[in-house]
This record gives C-alpha cells, sequence and structure tokens, in this order.
C-alpha cells in the first residue's frame, strides 16, 4: 500500500471511529457489537479494517443549507435482522471497477457506505420504507446525476431513477452518447419521503455525509443536479431551479455542477425538454466530447 492510499485509509478509519463515538455518547450505549455480520458486508468492511460494519457510523461536512444539524450519520446496531448486499449493487460495483477509474478500495469503501445506508436509521424517513436506495451506474463517463428522492417504483427496486422519469432520464443519458450504466445516478436522500414530498431539512442533513463520500470516491468530473432540491442539498441554496438551470456552478469548488430540471417535471412540462438539452450539451462541452447528432 503507498503512502496516499495509507493516509486515506487512515482518514476514512478516523472518521468512521469519531462517528462512533458519537453514536455511543447519543445512546449510551458501550463497547462493540460481539456478532459478526453476514460474509458479504464482513467481507467488506475488512477492507477498511473496520471490526463491525454495523456499529460503525460515518461523517462527513453537511451541506451549508443544513449545516446546522450535526453532520453524523449513525447505524443503530442490528442483532436480529442483518442487511445483506444486494444482487443490484454487486453487480454495479462489478461494472464499475472494472469500467471506470474507481480504486478497489474506493469500491470497497463505496459498497461499506452503501451497507451502512440501508441498515440507517438516523431520520424518519427510515420507518416508512421499504429499503433505502443508494445508487446506480459506474460513473466511467465523468458524469454524474444527483436527484431529489427515491419515488415508490424505487424503494420498491432498491435502484434510483426506474419509473417513468427513470425511463425518461435514460433517454436523456442515450442521447448524450452513454450507456445507462456509464453515469453514476444517486439522490440527495436515499429513502423515500412519505407521498413523495420534498425531503425536510433535517432529512436531508442525515443523508448528507453519504452523498458527499459518494462524490469522493465516485470523483465525477460534473454533477448534473437534477431540480432545486438536488442543487440545495449539494450547494446549500434555495434559490429556484428556473434562476439556476444552465448556468455553471460548483461543488465546493472542486466539481462543475450543471443544474437542470428534473425528469418528473418533463413528463409535466414536456416543452422543457428543450432547455434541458441545451444543458446537457453544455455539460457534454465541459467534459470534451462532441455532441451527438439528434436521431
Amino acid at each position: 500500500m503507498t503512502d496516499d492510499a495509507a493516509l486515506a485509509e487512515l482518514r476514512f478509519l478516523t472518521r468512521a471511529l469519531r462517528a462512533h463515538l458519537e453514536w455511543q455518547a447519543d445512546t449510551g450505549a458501550t463497547g462493540l457489537e460481539r456478532a459478526p455480520r453476514e460474509a458479504a458486508l464482513a467481507a467488506a468492511a475488512a477492507a477498511v479494517s473496520a471490526p463491525v460494519a454495523a456499529s460503525v457510523a460515518v461523517s462527513a461536512p453537511v451541506a451549508a443549507s443544513v449545516a446546522s444539524v450535526a453532520p453524523v450519520v449513525s447505524v443503530a446496531p442490528v442483532v436480529s435482522v442483518a442487511p445483506v448486499v444486494s444482487v443490484a449493487a454487486t453487480v454495479a460495483s462489478s461494472a464499475l471497477v472494472e469500467s471506470s477509474s474507481v480504486t478497489v478500495d474506493s469500491l470497497r469503501r463505496l459498497e461499506v457506505l452503501a451497507e451502512l445506508a440501508r441498515a440507517c436509521t438516523r431520520c424518519g424517513l427510515c420507518k416508512q420504507r421499504k429499503q433505502a436506495v443508494f445508487a446506480r451506474g459506474t460513473g466511467s463517463s465523468g458524469v454524474c446525476f444527483v436527484g431529489e428522492g427515491p419515488g415508490a417504483d424505487e424503494d420498491a427496486q432498491g435502484l434510483p431513477f426506474v419509473g417513468k422519469a427513470g425511463q425518461l432520464l435514460d433517454r436523456m443519458i442515450e442521447a448524450m452518447g452513454f450507456d445507462r450504466d456509464q453515469v453514476y445516478v444517486c439522490n440527495v436522500v436515499k429513502c423515500r419521503p412519505p407521498d413523495n414530498r420534498k425531503p425536510e431539512p433535517d432529512e436531508m442533513a442525515a443523508c448528507a455525509p453519504y452523498l458527499s463520500e459518494q462524490l469522493e470516491l465516485v470523483a465525477p468530473r460534473v454533477i448534473v443536479a437534477l431540480g432545486a432540491t438536488a442543487v440545495q442539498g449539494l450547494l446549500g441554496t434555495t434559490e429556484g431551479i428556473t434562476r439556476l438551470r444552465g448556468n455553471w456552478k460548483s461543488y465546493r469548488g472542486q466539481i462543475d455542477v450543471m443544474p437542470t430540471f428534473h425528469p418528473a417535471y418533463l413528463l409535466r412540462n414536456p416543452a422543457a425538454k428543450r432547455e434541458v438539452w441545451e444543458d446537457l450539451q453544455e455539460v457534454l462541452r465541459r467534459i470534451g466530447r462532441s455532441v451527438p447528432a439528434r436521431r
């Protein structure tokens, strides 16, 4: 292991340990859970030297719009039920390491992070979810789409953007000249809000460390923020999407962000597809790709 890799892993473990200690202070628990998790999670957790993944939490800076809420994601110990890595997540993980610049180390961290999200009880959204929805795609194109949160179809299938809005997003991705799995797709919150309402600030804050870690590990060149909630979760602004769309922004001074309309909005307002296509063409130019001819 190189010095840089060792330092990166040390930082990751330090964040996890700090978050676990904070969780202990909040709950009054002591020590670590003795029973190991399922073999699939144990293999991923071993890669980051986490003795028990069920009692580890990840902490990261929270977006500016929810900075007043403590930036900690905690996972309550699970004794009777142990979440397992889904088939979809396993397939996506294999594709991710094969077709993108994501390292094996980053892949393992993403797997652990996904398991933590699936067991997360940090906010009230966990009470009604069928499952947490983490991500899909490899990000090999250098493009990441960030949406608001899962809907009913996503909650049922465990993957983001699989309903009607997701089908439209797939056509948008294809129009850009990419295969569906070449882009990384995730949401600001990982659990479905009741009745598909907008996530509350505390719910966005609870999920912010997951999104932050995802973007750090996948390291896209460009983020396409789908709708006002995605922009708020990424940049902390409450400015309207109509004013924001089409104007380049920056995520933490490191990643270019293109705000545009959410596909669900386009289903209700088809005339806005022209504006979104203009935004996506700008994304292609920013990463040095030619704009495909319209079919």
